[in-house]
This record gives structure tokens, C-alpha cells and sequence, in this order.
């Protein structure tokens, strides 16, 4: 009686590791990082200071539950990114891409119909390689014109529509406006922008790790 007892206590107790064992790696199955590129340009690439200075390395110290790949480079086009994309999507394979390009298209001008365009197949090849797509809202200064700038605006709205996407508004509206935080060129945020920045954008990454 006393051998069977015991060994009906072995067998609930190997029982316990094991629920244990395959619990504990479903715990680690959900708590595996999520991973975001950042497709972006001089705003997103710490352009005028230390890489470790910028917004994306100041999130990802924030938000370690984050894996933040940070593919953006100064001067960058929707066509560049277009470009480079294939490349980066086959390196990380990542759950997330946020888009943040189309500035450098605006100041230089071009046609909102190719910009739209290259962002397209941005969205199109993120969707088709897995990965679910965040866009940022970029405007432009006024002295562009009300026609040019309102058809810039239309773009995004556009592919926010036609793709169902989240889109997030511009972070640089609240920070250009402040001249103590912006950078001599009047373009580009400085060092001390960059946390005002994270608390910016900090609810929409948020939300990615739910």
C-alpha cells in the first residue's frame, strides 16, 4: 500500500514538472519581442548628433519588450526606401515596419502620384512578406503652396484608407513650433527634441507589444 502511495505521488509530481515545463514555454512563445523597422529618414537616422542620442535607440532602452531595427537614413526617398526594402525584409523578417518617408520627396518637390506610388509598394511588400505595416503622417511648410501640400497630405490619407493601416500623425507638428528644439537648419529636431519625440510616438508603439 505504501510502495503504490508512493508511487502515485512520483507520478503526480512528474506530472507537475512536466505542465510546469510546457507552461513555462508558452510564457516564453508570448513573451518573445516584437520586432519593428524603421524605414525613415534624416528624422528617424539621429541625423546631427550620436545615433544613441536619437529617438529610435531612446524608445528601445524605454521599451526593452521592443526589438527596434532602425533601417532609416538622411535624405532618404520613398524611392530609396522602395529600393532597400527587399534587402532589409529578407535580413529581419520583421513583425512591424513603421514608415516614415515621403519628407524629402515633398521638399524636393516631386509628384505626389510617384510618391504614393513607392509607398505603395513599400506597403505591398511588407504585407507580402508577413510583416504588418504602421505609416506616419508627414507634412510639409506652408510656403510649399495650399495645392502642393494639401495633395502631399491627400497620400497618406489615401493609403491609410485603401491598405486599413494605422496612421500616425506627424511627430515634428508639435516640435517645429518650438524653436529651442529645433536644430540651426530649422528642418530637423535637436538632441533635446528627441525624448519629447519618444513620448510622442510612445502610445502607438505601445500598443504594438499588446
Amino acid at each position: 500500500m505504501a510502495r503504490s502511495l508512493g508511487g502515485e505521488i512520483i507520478v503526480r509530481q512528474s506530472l507537475l514538472i512536466v505542465v510546469f515545463v510546457l507552461s513555462a514555454g508558452f510564457n516564453l512563445v508570448w513573451a518573445q519581442s516584437v520586432s519593428i523597422l524603421i524605414l525613415g529618414d534624416s528624422l528617424s537616422a539621429s541625423y546631427g548628433m550620436d545615433e544613441k542620442e536619437g529617438w529610435v535607440t531612446l524608445m528601445q532602452q524605454k521599451h526593452p519588450d521592443l526589438t527596434l531595427i532602425n533601417a532609416s537614413i538622411s535624405g532618404e526617398t520613398t524611392a530609396g526606401g522602395r529600393n532597400r526594402l527587399a534587402k532589409l525584409l529578407h535580413q529581419h523578417t520583421p513583425d512591424w515596419i513603421f514608415i516614415e518617408l515621403g519628407g524629402n520627396d515633398g521638399l524636393r518637390g516631386f509628384p505626389p502620384m510617384h510618391t504614393q506610388q513607392n509607398l505603395e509598394s513599400i506597403i505591398d511588400q511588407s504585407l507580402a512578406a508577413g510583416s504588418r505595416v504602421m505609416l506616419s503622417e508627414i507634412a510639409l511648410p506652408p510656403n510649399y503652396g495650399r495645392r502642393y501640400t494639401q495633395a502631399f497630405a491627400q497620400i497618406f490619407t489615401t493609403l491609410t484608407e485603401q491598405y486599413e493601416l494605422t496612421l500616425v500623425p506627424f511627430f515634428m507638428e508639435p516640435i517645429a513650433v518650438q524653436p529651442e528644439l529645433m536644430q540651426a537648419d530649422g528642418i530637423h529636431p535637436n538632441q533635446r527634441a528627441q525624448g519629447e519625440i519618444v513620448e510622442f510616438l510612445e502610445p502607438w508603439f505601445r500598443q504594438l507589444a499588446e
